[in-house]
């Protein structure tokens, strides 16, 4: 794969996971100063990382949740969460990687996880539930 195909490939790859809103943001908010990272990030992380085909993005997916929680990256990890029941991880699977990481990593990362999980899926569920109504009443 071409840097090129790498880049296309990882920009599909990170638009499908954390929606193409957020990865336009994230261009936006980088500017001039940050393009480089951005293109660096969409290339390499999303290209050659996520592009490799061993594992499934659900899998991937799960592995970043875990990663994440366990390194305390917040930010990044309620990101991953949105992407990970995106990719069709569901509740159980979560709350069973969170427990995970809380034996393996420590309980006061756990719990941070666990709070952050929380926040993600009431977001989640309202967004889906105005969804579902909406629909309803176009019908």
């Amino acid at each position: 794969m071409t840097k090129s195909e790498r880049f296309e490939q990882g920009l599909k790859n990170r638009q499908e996971v954390v929606g193409a809103e957020y990865v336009e943001r994230a261009y936006d908010k980088a500017g001039d100063f940050g393009r480089d990272f951005q293109d660096i990030v969409t290339e390499y992380c999303w290209g050659a990382s996520w592009g490799r085909q061993a594992l499934s993005r659900r899998d991937r997916s799960l592995l970043n949740v875990v990663i994440l929680g366990t390194l305390g990256r917040n930010a990044e990890l309620a990101l991953h969460l949105r992407g990970a029941l995106r990719n069709g991880v569901t509740v159980d699977e979560i709350r069973d990687a969170l427990i995970h990481l809380s034996i393996y990593s420590g309980i006061p990362a756990g719990v941070e996880a666990f709070r952050i999980a929380q926040d993600v899926l009431n977001d989640w569920n309202a967004a889906h539930t105005d969804a579902t109504e909406e629909k309803g009443q176009q019908q």
